[in-house]
């Protein structure tokens, strides 16, 4: 293997490594992409414990 070669290798191993990086960043930082509907508050509809059931 060649010098050329070698430095051709390491190059294209730490484009890997940016390209990686950058895409999780990217993801990390981009508007959200949910599509969950807008729920607001949500009333108690449970029941409440008694006192001789408490932990």
């Amino acid at each position: 293997m060649s010098i050329s070669q070698k430095i051709q290798s390491i190059t294209n191993g730490a484009t890997q490594v940016t390209t990686y990086i950058f895409g999780a960043v990217k993801r990390i930082f981009a508007p959200r992409d949910d599509n969950y509907p807008a729920t607001g508050i949500q009333p108690f509809e449970g029941d409440v414990a008694d006192d001789k059931h408490r932990h």
